[in-house]
Parts: C-alpha cells; sequence; structure tokens
C-alpha cells in the first residue's frame, strides 16, 4: 500500500494513521487516484465546491461503518457466547469433544457458498461460480488451487484450526465458560510474541505488559480454583486452544500473506473440505476404540449439535464481513465482550460464583486484550493528539483575546479616550 510521504521522505503521521487502519477511501477529505505507473497521485486541482460534497461522502461512509460496527459487535459477542453455552448444554447428554470439532469443522464447507450468494445479490458485474473460485483461490499462489498445494498450505493449518477448537472444548468440560472466553482472549498476546519473535515485527514496550498482563491473569485464574487438578487442567485446555490460535494466525501472515473476503471465504472452505476427506478416519477410530462411543445412534443430540456449527459458522462468517463493513478494532472489542456476556449467563444459571482472586483475572486479561489493540504508533498519534488540542486552545484564547480588545477599544473610542488593555 502506498504511503505519501512528507518533503522529508518520512510519512507523515495522518498517512501512518491510514496505513495503520488500512482505510485510506474513509478518511474524511482524503481523495487518492492511481497513475500509469501504479503509485497514488493526490490532485491538488480539486475545486472548492467538491471538497465539502467529498468529505460529507466521507462523513457519512464513517457513520455507517460505525453503526455498522456496533451491529457487528453485537453479533459478534452474541455468536461466540451463543457457541460456548451451547458446548456447556450439549455436554449434559453428549460428551463427546472431538466428534464435536469434527462435525462443526464440516460446515466450513458452506462459507465460500455462502459468500458467493452475497455476491450475486450485491455485485453488479455478477460473476460465475467457477470464475470466482479461481479468482478467489490466487490466496495459494498465481496458479490458484493445486492438489500439490492443497495439501502443502492445508494441511497444517486444518491440523492447527481442529487442534484449537478441540482444545477449547476439552476446557469447557473442566471450567466455566466465563473462565474459558477469558483465558482464550490471551491468544492476542501471543500472537504478538510469536510475530515479535518470527516475523521480526516492531518492539511495542505497551504490548509487552499486556502479554504479562496475561500471563498473570492466567495464574491467577488457576490459583482461584485452589490449583487443584481440574482447575489446572482446564486452565491448560484453555491456555493451548489460545497458543495454537496464535500459531495459526501468525503461520497464515507468514505463508499466506493478507487475504480480501472472498479468498478468506475460500480458504475456510477448503480447511472444511479437507476435514471432511482427511480427518474423518479420527472419529470413525475413536468410535470403535470406545473412547468416544455413543449408542444407540438416535441418541445424538443433532439439534444442539447443528446449533453450535451454525453458531461457529457464523461466528466465522461475521469476523470476515466485520472487516469489510467496518474497522477491525471493533471486531476485537466483540470478541472481548463475550466475557462478560458469559459472565452474566454463568451467573443467571447459578454456575459461577466469582471471588476477588476470579474477577481480578478476567479483568486484568480483558485490560491485556484491549492494550493489545493500540496502533503501533500510538505514541506519537496521541503526542499529536494533545498537541493539535493545546494548539486549539491557544487560538481560542487568542480569539477570546482579540474580541475583548476590539470590544474595548471602540468603547473607548465612544468616551472620546483611546486605551490599550494590558494583554
Amino acid at each position: 500500500m502506498d504511503v505519501k510521504a512528507a518533503p522529508n521522505g518520512v510519512a507523515t503521521i495522518e498517512d501512518r494513521i491510514l496505513r495503520i487502519t488500512g482505510y485510506y477511501g474513509y478518511y474524511p477529505g482524503y481523495s487518492s487516484q492511481k497513475r500509469e505507473d501504479g503509485t497514488q497521485t493526490h490532485p491538488e486541482g480539486n475545486s472548492q465546491e467538491n471538497k465539502p460534497q467529498t468529505r460529507c461522502q466521507s462523513c457519512t461512509s464513517t457513520f455507517l461503518k460505525i453503526v455498522w460496527g456496533f451491529l457487528i459487535i453485537l453479533s459478534v459477542s452474541s455468536s461466540w457466547v451463543g457457541t460456548t453455552q451451547i458446548v456447556k448444554i450439549t455436554y449434559k447428554n453428549f460428551d463427546y469433544p472431538f466428534f464435536m470439532t469434527w462435525f462443526s469443522t464440516n460446515w466450513n464447507i458452506m462459507f465460500f457458498p455462502i459468500y458467493y450468494s452475497g455476491h450475486l445479490a450485491t455485485a453488479q458485474e455478477k460473476q460465475s461460480p467457477i470464475k470466482k473460485f479461481r479468482e478467489c483461490s490466487r490466496i495459494f499462489g498465481e496458479d490458484g488451487l493445486t492438489l500439490k498445494l492443497f495439501l502443502k498450505r492445508t494441511a497444517p493449518f486444518s491440523i492447527l484450526w481442529t487442534l484449537t477448537n478441540y482444545l477449547y472444548l476439552l476446557a469447557l468440560k473442566k471450567l466455566t465458560a466465563t473462565d474459558v472466553s477469558a483465558l482464550f482472549c490471551c491468544n492476542k498476546a501471543f500472537v504478538f510474541l510469536l510475530s515479535w519473535i518470527v516475523l521480526k515485527d516492531r518492539f511495542m514496550g505497551v504490548r509487552i505488559v499486556a502479554a504479562i498482563m496475561a500471563i498473570t491473569g492466567i495464574v491467577m485464574m488457576a490459583y482461584a480454583d485452589g490449583f487443584h487438578g481440574d482447575s489446572i487442567i482446564g486452565v491448560a485446555y484453555a491456555v493451548g486452544s489460545a497458543s495454537t490460535s496464535a500459531l495459526y494466525k501468525v503461520l497464515f501472515k507468514m505463508f499466506l500473506g493478507s487475504a480480501n473476503f472472498g479468498e478468506a471465504a475460500h480458504f475456510v472452505s477448503t480447511l472444511g473440505f479437507f476435514n471432511l476427506i482427511f480427518i474423518s478416519f479420527t472419529p470413525v477410530i475413536l468410535y470403535f476404540t470406545k473412547v468416544e462411543y455413543w449408542s444407540p445412534f438416535s441418541a445424538v443430540p443433532w439439534g444442539y449439535l447443528c446449533g453450535v456449527a451454525g453458531l461457529w459458522l457464523a461466528f466465522n462468517i461475521l469476523v470476515n464481513v466485520g472487516v469489510v463493513l467496518t474497522y477491525p478494532i471493533l471486531i476485537s472489542i466483540g470478541t472481548v465482550l463475550s466475557v462478560p456476556g458469559n459472565a452474566a449467563v454463568d451467573l443467571l444459571k447459578h454456575e459461577v460464583i466469582f471471588s476477588v482472586v476470579r474477577l481480578g483475572a478476567t479483568i486484568i486479561i480483558c485490560i491485556g486484550f484491549l492494550l493489545m489493540l493500540l496502533p503501533e504508533e500510538w505514541d506519537e498519534i496521541t503526542l499529536r493528539f494533545i498537541n493539535n488540542l493545546k494548539e486549539k486552545k491557544s487560538e481560542d484564547h487568542a480569539e477570546d483575546i482579540t474580541d475583548s480588545s476590539v470590544h474595548t477599544r471602540s468603547r473607548s473610542r465612544a468616551n472620546g479616550t483611546v486605551s490599550i488593555p494590558l494583554a
């Protein structure tokens, strides 16, 4: 993405903000055109009449993005809370987490068909399913999706996806939904640590503090129940789920880079297809070895299983749709709001008693999660904002002095004398 440079060759603060958020087109008053060489130019010949209209359109777009953001926040948090709570209900009659993981992952196959249905409903230039599929296949490379790339790129991510969800479900067997959702928020801290070590991302002191807070919250969460067996195992499962989720995200950025909505839909559907073909033998083995054995087959609560799978799919779709419709930071806020959402449900069900230690651990983890959302150049942005406030106050003060001076002089002239105010 091109960044406009200041005369000394350093990117301005405004452009850094745009680069962080990734929303050039929605920055108020910002317009850009691409030259033939692919770079962006900012024409200065815009008439004064177009500027108010451009600003109005930008403000409208920003307002719509914020409105969509609040709706997405509620939808993301509700879908995640619903998934977690239905899993807890399902465990009362069907205690087989790997089958639940495998069954829910198969539903990912529907992601791309849902995306293509949205494309047909909203796009002006509609493409055939095959053409759209090939276009979205570019996430795997210029040659698209081949059998070699299907096995090479999909297998490790499918394994990490399965491990993340399986460990999350195992943690729900040992801990409350509130504890598990809070511990899972530590994945942001793990993403930063892995990105710093593996991807050589910029070091940020505030994110180190957030990582320390996440680790502190993990220890406090384990201590809340007195370090007994189920508590330690449950915390280990939840932290393992957060770790594999972080590894998935870092490896995705390393090998596949960024992806648009269509490419993400294609990739998630590919994971579901891989799960159906190559991982289906695992629940079969677990069934015949009686590790996860149920009988009779009619006793399986398909309604609850479909509810878990549907909400899980809805959560993944909402996360990807939200990045397109609104600001990514709001999606993360929606995720962390699942913690108080699960806490409210657990309190209504009388399944959790919030001790001081447990409540403190939950708050510390959530604060650490929010600190992770700060942009890389948050310090410069903050200083810029403070300086702008100071300049605005000084300008307002100067205007007040000028107005007072004019008023005093006019009154003095009316009395026949001219007095100069001390100010």
